[in-house]
């Protein structure tokens, strides 16, 4: 959650009585929406409606989504700013409401489920007894239509600032791991200020968190731009391994530990140069990040133990943005070459993308959007799936209706996507006649 949201979701916040009015006005414009995009789609579209009382103008954006492991039916969604999503029926209806809890709900959700088919539900916090930001709250729930705990954290680290969490469970012992960047001071140009990647864990669930240690030996400014180190994903290698990459003023880098976390590289090693930086200008978007994403092979297939990297960069030029991956077949010791994930000729802008693993067969997954088609600043969404490791790639486009982001909206950081069992779920939000809605494509692979 960056600063100027923080200021533009707490004064622009309306009445609720506007806000009903405007959605209602609105309605007739969605219906009609949500008809077109499902008639022209090759896969069935759905849109999630906003919870009752949600009441700022970006809603909807930057939202996580997950599939329960043992029922794959059961789903759930979020997305800024307190906004939880929930389906029974494998994505085709969805029930949604706001989240809540003591310690504050704004923004940045991150959705899991564990191998249990417990539900967690992490976000920032806006705990009134305490200084803004200063901690990531975990909620759960035994079940998806159920009540959510109040919250667990790991411990605060007095009034410095704690943003953009990730989070990663270990399928053998159950144990969560989440990563995140540490703010001295949020938006400061002074040169004292730095950034920090720290790191904790829980065992029980997340009742309960260890205190964070920093992972980083690099530290980065905290002006929230390239020079920042942000974007620290975990992952869980098939031994308990714990992996994770971010980038920031060295570029895309990965650290590691082979104890469960308490021990680390003594240095984070740096892999790639992010061409451009993390913060992308792309036309008609109010503020674009190709922040980096990693995930493992867990499944019996033949890459089990590869690791997968994920990034957008402006390798091939400004007008040029692509999605990349890398991959490590040893644990992160080697790195191949970039792979250019995106497979069109197209030299336009593909963007916001995201990575999944369907751990029942090793197939990749990435979600992002794409201008490939047209010469102006319309977007359309695509997936790409990769079932050899990431040696080839087949693009698919999921929205056959595109849409004309506004320059002056925000309209977040990133898009999610998760599968499960041959069961893919690419979650987004676009923009009609002024207004954001949140989408998700029901995907089978057998129709890719």
């Amino acid at each position: 959650m960056k600063s100027f949201q923080i200021s533009q979701l707490v004064n622009i916040k309306i009445s609720k009585s506007v806000a009903v009015k405007k959605r209602s006005g609105l309605s007739l414009i969605l219906m009609f929406f949500a008809f077109s995009l499902s008639a022209q789609s090759p896969f069935e579209l759905i849109q999630l409606e906003l919870p009752e009382g949600a009441i700022y103008s970006t809603s909807q954006i930057e939202p996580s989504i997950a599939i329960n492991p043992l029922n794959p039916k059961h789903m759930a969604a979020g997305s800024v700013l307190t906004d939880y999503y929930y389906s029974t029926n494998g994505g085709k209806k969805w029930k949604s409401k706001t989240l809540k809890s003591s310690y504050g709900v704004f923004g940045d959700p991150v959705l899991m489920f564990d191998t249990k088919g417990r539900l967690y539900y992490f976000h920032l916090a806006s705990y009134l007894k305490a200084t803004h930001l200063d901690r990531i709250v975990c909620q759960s729930a035994k079940k998806v239509c159920k009540k959510f705990t109040d919250g667990s954290f790991p411990k605060p680290n007095g009034a410095k600032v704690q943003d953009k969490q990730w989070t990663v469970v270990d399928p053998a012992t159950n144990a969560i791991y989440m990563t995140w960047t540490q703010f001295d001071a949020y938006n400061s140009s002074q040169p004292g200020d730095s950034s920090l990647i720290v790191f904790s864990k829980s065992l029980d669930q997340g009742s309960s968190w260890s205190d964070p240690v920093v992972i980083s030996y690099f530290p980065g400014d905290c002006k929230d731009d390239d020079d920042t180190v942000e974007g620290a994903v975990p992952a869980v290698g098939p031994n308990g391994e714990i992996y994770v990459t971010w980038t920031g003023p060295k570029g895309l880098v990965f650290q590691k530990s082979l104890d469960g976390g308490v021990t680390w590289l003594e240095n984070e090693q740096v892999l790639e140069p992010q061409f451009g930086g993390w913060t992308i200008d792309i036309p008609g978007i109010y503020r674009a990040n190709g922040l980096p994403i990693l995930k493992c092979d867990l499944s019996n297939g033949p890459d089990r133990g590869t690791l997968y990297l994920n990034w957008a960069d402006q390798k091939n030029g400004e007008e040029d943005t692509d999605v990349w991956l890398m991959k490590s077949t040893d644990g992160g010791a080697t790195w191949s070459e970039r792979i250019k994930v995106n497979q069109d000729n197209s030299k336009r802008h593909q963007f916001f993308t995201w990575m999944t693993v369907d751990q029942s067969n090793g197939y990749l997954y990435f979600v992002y959007y794409d201008r490939r088609n047209h010469s102006d600043n319309q977007t359309d969404v695509y997936i790409s799936v990769s079932r050899d490791g990431g040696r080839t790639f087949k693009d698919v486009r999921v929205s056959h209706s595109s849409f004309t982001p506004d320059k002056d909206l925000f309209f977040g950081d990133y898009l999610n996507i998760d599968a499960v069992n041959g069961i893919i779920r690419p979650i987004w939000p676009r923009l009609d006649n002024g207004q954001i809605s949140l989408w998700v494509a029901l995907i089978n692979e057998s129709e890719l």
